[in-house]
């Protein structure tokens, strides 16, 4: 069976950016997930797992772009067949003994020969991280903010994260001339090849520095112990990520920090059940007020409310009351608070209770008792 296109199926434009994309995947990844009981489908979910790894890769993305579902198959002339090179004319027959810069064909087939280089020197965003954070849960019902602390690669206040004790201390490779790769020839069966490797004098950054930092010893950033404060939303559920922009990890070469990602971790309440944005409670209640009916205060997440049992309930009956639940995180919308009533009759009985319900049984017609009509079933 054919592949759909990738942008099809994460529905976004070929000219979408990495934002769109990812934005995109959540969404259907979140509806399509087998662990979904209303829309799980995990052919679906594998499909839309595969176009994002696809997608979201700088690299991958641009190799899709050339050679479509080709670039990535296993067998054939693609490019990710046995033979890297075959399927590309010129290529195929062999390189008759000629010096071939493998740096340059890849950097070429990846978006542009020459970029190797620059992206070593260049600045590189830091990495990202992920911390969790455990929250009451009432606090992720109602919203919060909530102060956190966690270690942070500042810039150096005295290089200013150049790891320079000072300007005048960075000098250009001499080793790569500031290209941050230098040439590097080895022979194979395809005869002599040049490969461009990392400058192992000044790791790709294509500087030198003469005299470290006096205080950072030559990192460009100091680890300080910061504190800020992220406000947790109404209705947010449990494994539910925060991104607070620039707070991760130092980047490379003048690049900025990474993100940092708080997964929120929600405790259990102790009686409130929570599925998705409804709320489930068990409730006891006495066998004589569950038949002769009444009304009952029965606990929220907003405060208590008055709830009327029907006359006649019968054991796990379930009473819903419509916009008691979470709000959405998004639309503000609240689910609902679903009461699963628990009617639980007594172990011993008093004098008076013995009495009532004799006096009920004897009211009540012998052929009209329960165990009798089942009996009756079986007799026919």
């Amino acid at each position: 069976m054919a592949k759909r296109d990738y942008y099809e199926v994460l529905g976004v434009k070929k000219n979408a950016t990495k934002d769109e994309i990812k934005s995109s995947y959540r969404k259907l990844a979140k509806q399509y997930h087998p662990d979904n009981k209303e829309t799980g489908d995990e052919a679906k979910f594998k499909e839309v797992q595969e176009a994002y790894d696809i997608l979201y890769d700088d690299q991958k993305r641009s190799a899709y772009d050339q050679f479509g579902h080709a670039a990535f198959e296993q067998t054939g002339g693609g490019p990710a067949s046995g033979n890297p090179f075959s399927g590309f004319g010129g290529f195929g027959g062999g390189f008759n003994g000629e010096d071939i810069n493998l740096g340059d064909i890849f950097s070429s087939f990846f978006g542009g020969g020459g970029s190797r280089s620059r992206r070593q020197t260049g600045p590189v965003k830091g990495d990202d991280i992920l911390m969790r954070l455990k929250v009451d849960f009432m606090d992720a019902v109602n919203g919060k903010d909530e102060e956190i602390s966690f270690d942070f690669d500042d810039d150096c206040p005295h290089c200013h994260g150049s790891g320079a004790d000072s300007p005048s201390d960075i000098k250009t490779c001499p080793t790569c001339g500031g290209r941050g790769s230098v040439t590097r020839q080895q022979r194979s069966i395809f005869g002599a090849v040049n490969t461009e490797v990392v400058c192992p004098d000044c790791g790709g950054r294509g500087k030198t520095i003469s005299k470290k930092c006096s205080v950072c010893g030559g990192s460009g950033h100091k680890r300080v112990k910061k504190t800020t404060k992220i406000h947790i939303p109404v209705g947010i559920n449990n494994g539910q990520q925060i991104r607070l922009s620039g707070m991760g990890g130092a980047g490379a070469n003048g690049g900025p920090h990474g993100d940092l990602f708080v997964e929120i971790n929600i405790k259990e309440h102790p009686f409130f059940k929570r599925e998705r944005n409804d709320i489930h409670l068990e409730v006891p209640l006495d066998f004589a007020d569950a038949l002769l009916g009444c009304k009952i205060e029965v606990p929220t997440v907003y405060g208590d409310m008055v709830v009327t049992v029907p006359e006649g309930t019968q054991p796990g009956q379930i009473l819903r009351l419509k916009g008691q639940g979470i709000k959405d995180l998004r639309s503000g919308k609240p689910g609902d608070q679903y009461i699963h009533l628990d009617i639980k009759g007594p172990t011993s009985l008093n004098k008076k209770q013995k009495e009532a319900l004799n006096a009920y049984k004897s009211a009540s017609k012998e052929e009209d008792s329960l165990f009798n009509k089942f009996k009756k079933k079986f007799k026919k």
